[in-house]
């Protein structure tokens, strides 16, 4: 057998993440000696990000300005500028006067980005395993169809994972958020949905059906007495600055607990004020009319949910009274949020040679490098899955661009057959560290 094509890396996953280093080392491909050679591999057919929630007047909660590439490279032809340009839009966009575009435009920058990049990606593979080629210096990446792909580095972006609470399973009848609109379609003249969770993407699912199901009641369940608002205030927002990552990474751990625990409203469980405004105007104009369909469950817990022949029994309890409500509903709709993936979950035997701290987390470089075993020469990058140690950017887009190019910058440094007077990065915007 033919020994398997060396690539410089081989990524897992190809979401946004993946994607902008995809971007990153084609862009420093086309002013480089020598280039990085790469192979993407996604299990979707096609690029695909969130699909189920791209409700049509959800809007995004971070700055076009933090697209694929501004913050690395500010001139870069993969801008979402650049892709309003092309789309005919730009003027339209500027008079529209909004740093937070439509989620189903930036959906569709997101593929028009992936469209000029397609011929580093291969759809339909999901990697079956990962193994250390003799030697330690490479791995050996086998897909779905059984090629194999051997690989000096691997950059593993596989996402984030739908999470339902324990004893709870999806069905025709039970949902996570995530498979909104894949699912809606299916259901006909519904008399009520339960809608679990406080956080945005709780809050979208509420008005949507609410929306979108005139003659249906939609019961929202959440443990506060209201939904909070997100914190994007200017100062806040320096959490996700390029600059905290480096602040962050060299922090004692109880100064990272700290820091978490102080900045968790800028991200996890809370809603856009202007959504919170517009449900509350609606309960309250419900109210005024007679005819409430948008009911407010709060201070409550679903504290037991049975399968009927129909649909679901949602038994609602009030967590200061202990007062329980019966709730048949067509639909369940758990807007729980998601976990990371176990980042070396793909990886196989390759797992074991990764360094764990005392708390069974992986140890990290700051260039996103896990620590391995003196054996095992190759890198292991990831793009998520950092929170313990790169701070509450890790799985968001607000760094992604300048994280790709850390991570690039890495890879070709570390590189030994690299031409003498070769820059070590020809990326605009990448710090040295």
């Amino acid at each position: 057998m033919s020994e398997p094509a060396v690539y410089d890396l081989v990524g897992v996953g190809f979401g946004p993440s993946n994607l902008a280093l995809a971007i990153a080392l084609t862009e420093f491909n086309e002013q480089a000696a020598t280039p990085v050679t790469a192979q993407f591999l996604e299990r979707q057919p096609r690029f695909g990000w969130h699909r189920g929630m791209l409700i049509e007047d959800a809007t995004m909660q971070v700055s076009f300005l933090k697209d694929l590439v501004t913050m690395r490279d500010p001139t870069s032809r993969f801008s979402f500028l650049c892709y309003l340009k092309q789309r005919e839009r730009l003027v339209d966009f500027i008079n529209h006067k909004n740093l937070f575009p439509l989620r189903i435009e930036f959906h569709d920058y997101f593929e028009w980005a992936a469209a000029q990049v397609d011929d580093l990606v291969a759809y339909g593979r999901d990697v079956v395993s990962v193994t250390p080629a003799p030697g330690g210096e490479f791995f050996d990446v086998r897909d779905s169809t059984g090629e194999v792909f051997r690989a000096r580095n691997i950059v593993l972006g596989t996402g984030l994972r739908p999470a339902l609470p324990e004893g709870i399973t999806a069905d025709e009848h039970v949902w996570h958020n995530s498979e909104l609109l894949t699912r809606v379609g299916t259901v006909t003249d519904p008399r009520r949905f339960v809608v679990v969770g406080a956080g945005q993407s709780g809050a979208e699912v509420t008005a949507f059906l609410h929306e979108r199901f005139p003659k249906a009641e939609v019961c929202a369940v959440f443990s506060r007495y209201g939904y909070s608002p997100s914190d994007d205030s200017s100062f806040a927002n320096r959490i996700f600055d390029p600059a905290a990552v480096d602040e962050f990474y060299a922090a004692p751990e109880d100064v990272k607990q700290r820091l978490m625990g102080y900045h968790a409203n800028t991200n996890y469980s809370v809603v856009d004020i202007d959504l919170i405004d517009e449900l509350y105007r609606r309960e309250y104009r419900e109210k005024v009319q007679g005819t409430q369909r948008l009911r407010l469950f709060n201070v409550a817990r679903p504290a037991q949910v049975v399968r009927t022949e129909g649909g679901v029994r949602v038994t609602v309890e009030t967590l200061t009274t202990g007062e329980r409500t019966i709730l048949d509903a067509d639909v369940v709709v758990y807007a729980t949020g998601y976990l990371p993936a176990d980042p070396v979950g793909r990886l196989g035997d390759v797992a074991r040679y990764c360094v764990r701290d005392d708390h069974g987390r992986l140890r990290v470089d700051r260039d996103y490098r896990v620590w391995t075993d003196p054996d095992l020469t190759g890198g292991i990058y990831l793009q998520g899955g950092t929170e313990h140690t790169h701070g509450i950017t890790s799985s968001l887009l607000s760094n992604t661009a300048v994280r790709v190019g850390e991570i690039l910058q890495a890879i070709v440094s570390r590189r030994v057959d690299v031409p003498a007077g070769q820059p070590e990065l020809a990326v605009s915007g990448v710090r040295s560290e």
